[in-house]
């Protein structure tokens, strides 16, 4: 374990000095408080409020859960809250993660979660989860290329309504994802190689998009699928959230057959396009 712990702590140097950030754990009120602000700021916008407040922060924090600032210098652009989660003190579940506008394209998500997965492992622990909304294209790409996390399964509206920013009055549908710390995929993530995800021609397309870019079911049946998500959701959002609810409808649909009839992912590529398969045995039922 000491050889991959070494090689994740150097994965962990190497996406900080990337990003241009200090990426370490936070446990001061002044800081906690700052974080939560932060955290606020994103998803809450001008009208912020606290977030997760700081008392709990500290209590996480207190209690030996992971709770993490990137700086650059003495200023907080990013930040990460995660608990442990059964089985005790092997699992960790990343509640949060989030940056700051002004550190955007500059990798700082990349190199909070390289600190995540070094903490996680010098502490005995093999695999982290989290949830993020599969039809944010970006975050699919980050998850399942960047990371090389998995998803493991599809929760319609976890969280009920959350009426923020973010997610103005969609359903909050995520999907679990299972990062596996020590895989070789997600190894050679860590070292800068991501995922690769390749559509084959001859795949079943399941959900596609119109040339008007409304969602089209397509087939659940074969082999290797493809699942379109729209380009930019969260400008739906905003501008045409009918659009983005009949999106919401159709990939829950879509995701949620799948993966009850035995469907698992492998990867999604920079077109938009999540990519799942069956074994050939269950493609022959």
């Amino acid at each position: 374990m000491s050889g991959a712990v070494d090689a994740a702590l150097a994965a962990a140097d190497s996406a900080a000095r990337a990003a241009r950030v200090l990426v370490r754990p936070v446990s001061g009120l002044a800081e906690l408080a700052a974080l939560d602000g932060m955290l606020a700021g994103i998803w809450q916008g001008a009208d912020r409020d606290v977030l997760l407040t700081t008392d709990l922060l500290r209590a996480l924090a207190k209690s030996g859960n992971y709770v993490a600032g990137a700086f650059d210098g003495d200023t907080l652009v990013g930040g990460a809250v995660a608990f442990f989660a059964a089985p005790a003190e092997r699992e960790l579940h990343s509640h949060i993660a989030g940056v700051a506008a002004g550190a955007a394209g500059r990798s700082v998500g990349f190199a909070l979660k390289q600190h995540q997965r070094a903490w996680a492992l010098q502490r005995g622990i093999g695999t982290i989860s989290w949830t993020f909304d599969p039809l944010v294209a970006r975050n699919a790409y980050f998850n399942l290329g960047k990371l090389a996390a998995t998803p493991t399964e599809y929760l319609t509206n976890f969280y009920g309504s959350m009426h923020d920013r973010i997610n103005g009055d969609d359903d909050s549908d995520r999907l679990l994802v299972c990062w596996d710390l020590a895989a070789p995929a997600v190894v050679s993530a860590g070292a800068g190689e991501p995922r690769r995800c390749v559509r084959p021609p001859t795949a079943t397309v399941a959900l596609s998009r119109s040339p008007s870019g409304a969602p089209v079911p397509g087939s659940l049946r074969g082999r290797t699928l493809l699942v379109a998500v729209p380009p930019d959701v969260e400008t739906l959002r905003r501008d045409a959230p009918g659009a983005a609810k009949d999106w919401r409808l159709a990939l829950r649909d879509t995701l949620s057959a799948l993966l009850a009839d035995r469907a698992r992912f492998a990867g999604f590529d920079r077109d938009g396009w999540y990519v799942l398969t069956r074994d050939p045995e269950e493609h022959a039922r």
